[in-house]
């Protein structure tokens, strides 16, 4: 199964994926995001947040 992974050096905190996949992502203390439950949003609601992502943070990865 594939899961999204955020490169969390990358990521620069702008908040788009938790807003569009609430149950798999959120914003740590440091405003960086992180993956708190891979199968928690449906795969297109997860790949349109890796989509809109405007660093290219978010991946999937096997």
């Amino acid at each position: 199964m594939k899961k999204p992974v955020v490169d969390q050096d990358s990521c620069t905190g702008c908040g788009l994926c938790p807003d569009i996949a609430p149950a798999t992502f959120e914003l740590d203390d440091d405003a960086i995001a992180q993956v708190i439950d891979p199968p928690g949003d449906d795969e297109d609601t997860i790949q349109e947040a890796i989509d809109s992502c405007p660093v290219e943070a978010i991946a999937w990865e096997e």
